[in-house]
């Protein structure tokens, strides 16, 4: 057990052990329960004694303004608790999908999660998604189904939902007893027992009992349809299941752990977050069944300089190595930089490199975080979470490590914006503090991009939907008292290239003493995927290695900006093949210039497109609006990718074009009577028809 020196000069110890430990996540579609069930989890461990409600705008978890008055999770809460002896660091990440990249980041720190299904709606679109992003980190998680005490719930539906849609093999650990207004209790069907909850002690008190005999039977079966799948991972146990002998309630659960780590099985839990049953099993389980630090083994990296790979253990006597995955601005103690330590044990006052600067940065506060309050800490060990105060120049996905043992850990990805906002200052004065606060969200949200452009002289900010620029729009007026004026959403077109071309750059500038000279060929073609990529063909040194780079820089800066209406180029490959320089004139500027000249001469031949980005939409309205809904759709230019009956509801699937959604929200609201839902997330860019790439490049063109 590793020890820290505190500024006392005392030794600090680990509080926990590592396999005390559990890092996990709340994720799921919006509106399917998340910050009510960490609510519960907060009351039941003891670190709140009294539940608030999102109704309410009471939650701990939902302390930003917006959050209370819309009754949404928009940015990821941070929680530390305690629960039967061991440690629980919870991050309560949004639903919605505009805010997507929250979820991303905690996934990619945390060792486990809890996907929370809604047991009338079950596996909706922003569970597929989280889900997803869950398989792409390797997260080993359980299935909770909440909301089992609403009309339409049904619990057995939700499970078949979950192993259609995911190809996984979901195990019930317990089912229901009564579905909807029936809901009463729980079987457990490790311990074969009945829950029933004591209503007027909020779930605190609760008895167990024999099964009922009525369902007995059903228990029995699914017990055994339990005990099946878990042998499968478990000679010992499979022996014991054919030899029809008890099986005992340890071994059991190892068991099922070992399975849930492998990532073979996922065990489901049931229960009403709201209606205070089925929580305290839920923590059981994610005490018995999510992974400690320990067990997800070693972090893998790459040292930065030789770029060989570097392995560090999760032990707190190995070098340093930690990654930022959030940034905040918090008032009262300014900037704090969330951290996941993986190896070492980090002090206050202890310098840590940042790979990605190459500079180093002293650690100031270590806090640990309870939402948006927090507690001092003078040291963090391997497996912490904890937020830092301090760090002047760290990003999200940026790599710290001990500077004598540099390594760079797995950076994190995020989607590219799709809707845009000009927004200006209303006075002079207002400008600077207004590209200050932009900034500020900037370094916040990965997703949310500030750009100036040159030739209207305005300010645009981009972000994944109308409500994510919504929401910051509405915290620049509040938290930094901007005053601006904001223009209409505008769609985030790219251009897209036919063809491949061949172009020429040649950058000559003479004027008296030393010049300017650049010269580069390249060869341009269209790719699926991947965005930009580039390849070195020069041979027999017509351009000095050390005006490469230039040229790629140049290149990249002209796909900023393409030939048709000046959006972003996408998917292009760029070969240099050829060039020339020029002993005494030419320099890494001529370089870039002649670059960015060869990348436009090349596109202009390559019979650019514009490209508009299509949502993945999902409405769920009453029947008998269905007809009125497709219309609508149709009328937006959405093609139809099915309709698919629920106990309650439609569900029309759609892919839309985003410059006919602006304002749906309102037109289904009034189109259903207030009936309907609806989710949209982007898909893909597709290549727009001509007549309304002639609109837009007529538009951005002024004429």
């Amino acid at each position: 057990m590793a020890n820290a020196k505190n500024k006392k000069g005392t030794q600090e110890t680990r509080p926990w052990p590592m396999n005390k430990i559990r890092n996990f996540g709340i994720m799921a579609h919006i509106d399917a329960g998340k910050t009510t069930t960490t609510e519960r989890i907060l009351y039941y461990t003891g670190r709140l004694h009294r539940m608030g409600e999102v109704h309410d705008g009471a939650a701990t978890t939902d302390w930003m303004e917006q959050e209370k008055e819309r009754g949404i999770t928009i940015t990821s809460a941070s929680i530390t608790t305690e629960w039967d002896g061991h440690r629980l660091s919870l991050i309560d990440t949004p639903g919605h999908v505009d805010f997507t990249a929250e979820v991303e980041r905690a996934l990619r720190v945390l060792d486990g999660a809890v996907a929370l299904f809604c047991a009338v709606g079950g596996v909706e679109p922003q569970s597929e998604t989280v889900w997803r992003q869950a398989d792409k980190y390797r997260v080993p998680r359980i299935a909770y189904i909440n909301k089992m005490d609403r009309v339409g719930a049904d619990f057995f539906r939700t499970i078949d939902m979950i192993r259609d849609r995911f190809g996984i093999t979901p195990i019930p650990l317990q089912i229901p007893m009564g579905q909807g207004e029936l809901f009463n209790g729980l079987i457990d069907l490790i311990k074969m027992k009945a829950v029933w909850y004591h209503e007027d002690s909020l779930g605190l008190h609760f008895e167990e009992g024999d099964v009922p005999q009525d369902l007995m039977e059903e228990a029995t079966r699914w017990r055994e349809k339990m005990l099946e799948a878990i042998s499968d991972y478990d000679d010992k146990l499979m022996e014991m299941f054919l030899e029809g002998e008890e099986i005992p309630e340890a071994p059991l659960r190892a068991a099922i752990r070992k399975a849930t780590l492998d990532l073979e099985i996922t065990p489901v839990m049931c229960g009403s977050s709201y209606k205070n049953k089925g929580v305290q099993r839920l923590l059981d389980a994610i005490v018995h069944y999510l992974p400690s630090p320990d067990d997800r083994g070693s972090i893998e990296g790459i040292h930065p300089h030789t770029e060989k790979e570097e392995i560090r253990k999760q032990e707190d006597d190995e070098p340093v190595s930690a990654l930022a995955f959030k940034i905040m601005t918090d008032p009262y103690v300014g900037r704090l930089t969330y951290i996941r330590v993986y190896s070492g044990t980090l002090r206050q006052g202890d310098a840590v490199l940042n790979v990605r600067t190459g500079k180093k940065e002293r650690v100031g506060r270590i806090l640990e975080m309870f939402a948006n309050k927090r507690e001092e800490r003078e040291a963090v060990f391997a497996g912490g979470i904890v937020a830092l105060v301090g760090m002047k120049d760290v990003r999200t996905g940026d790599s710290l490590c001990d500077p004598s043992h540099p390594v760079a850990l797995e950076a994190l990805t995020f989607p590219t914006p799709v809707i845009t906002r000009a927004i200006e200052p209303k006075t002079k004065a207002d400008q600077d503090h207004l590209v200050n606060s932009l900034l500020k969200l900037a370094e916040e949200d990965p997703t949310f991009v500030v750009a100036y452009d040159e030739e209207s002289g305005q300010t645009h900010i981009s972000g994944m939907g109308e409500l994510h620029l919504e929401i910051l729009i509405d915290r620049l007026l509040r938290e930094f008292q901007v005053q601006a004026n904001v223009g209409n959403p505008q769609v985030a077109y790219r251009e897209g290239l036919s063809k491949a071309s061949r172009g020429e750059g040649r950058f000559v500038r003479q004027s008296g003493g030393k010049g300017q000279f650049g010269h580069a060929i390249v060869e341009l073609e269209p790719v699926e995927e991947g965005g930009f990529v580039f390849e070195d063909k020069i041979v027999g040194g017509s351009i000095p290695r050390e005006y490469i780079n230039s040229v790629k820089q140049g290149i990249q800066d002209a796909m900023g900006s393409g030939v048709l209406a000046g959006y972003q180029v996408m998917n292009a490959k760029v070969a240099l093949v050829d060039g020339s320089f020029h002993a005494v004139d030419s320099n890494e500027m001529a370089f870039r210039i002649a670059g960015s000249m060869a990348f436009k001469d090349a596109a202009n031949k390559a019979g650019a497109y514009i490209a508009e980005p299509i949502m993945a939409v999902e409405v769920v309205t009453p029947e008998e609006y269905v007809g009125d809904v497709v219309g609508d759709l149709n009328g937006r230019r959405a093609k139809i990718v099915g309709i698919t009956p629920r106990s309650d509801a439609q569900v029309i699937k759609a892919e839309a074009p985003l410059s006919g959604m602006f304002g749906y929200a309102t037109s289904l609201r009034s189109m259903t009577q207030g009936r309907a839902l609806f989710t949209m997330e982007f898909n893909h860019y597709q290549r727009t028809p001509q007549s309304v790439q002639e609109e837009v490049v007529k538009k951005v063109r002024g004429y």
